[in-house]
């Protein structure tokens, strides 16, 4: 059994999403500060679509089968499998959850999806300012580390256990 059309283009478009958000999130805050809110402003417009394909996602896991894990896989691989995927969504939806919280504690509100909509601050405590960009900036790192894990468990099945669970995204 491989993965639906459905399931793999949520899979890459998720992807596609958080790898811009950490490289611009790590890049962006190198720059001068007189610069530096535009960019805010991108990046907060894409966290909110990473929200929604999140939970988009998140609907279509409960609501459809999805390919078992090989059935010779050890135990200790399933339960990671089946951690690393659920980490990958709580931290997900941690990370960018936590942006939108911060996006609300400037002095002009992050709000906007491209002119498409706007979305409501759900913190505007500029006080919570600190806090809430450490607990973005740590989360990030978080979910960058556990993609790693997550490609890197990835090529491991490819490379190493030679089995069709990376293909399964793929073709």
């Amino acid at each position: 059994m491989t993965w639906n059309p459905t399931a793999r283009l949520l899979h890459w478009l998720g992807a596609a999403l958080i790898f811009y958000l950490l490289i611009h999130g790590f890049w962006m805050v190198g720059l001068p500060r007189e610069v530096r809110f535009g960019h805010y402003e991108t990046h907060a417009a894409v966290g909110y679509l990473l929200i929604a394909l999140v939970l988009a996602r998140l609907v279509w896991r409960w609501t459809h089968d999805v390919p078992p894990l090989p059935a010779d896989a050890p135990g200790w691989e399933k339960a990671a499998g089946h951690a690393g995927h659920w980490g990958l969504y709580l931290l997900m939806l941690a990370s960018a959850v936590s942006g939108w919280a911060l996006a609300g504690t400037f002095g002009r509100p992050l709000d906007s999806v491209f002119g498409w909509f706007r979305v409501p601050a759900i913190v505007s405590s500029k006080g919570l300012h600190g806090r809430l960009e450490d607990a973005h900036v740590w989360l990030s790192y978080a979910l960058a580390f556990l993609v790693a894990a997550h490609i890197a468990a990835a090529f491991y099945h490819l490379l190493w256990r030679k089995d069709d669970v990376m293909q399964r995204m793929v073709r």
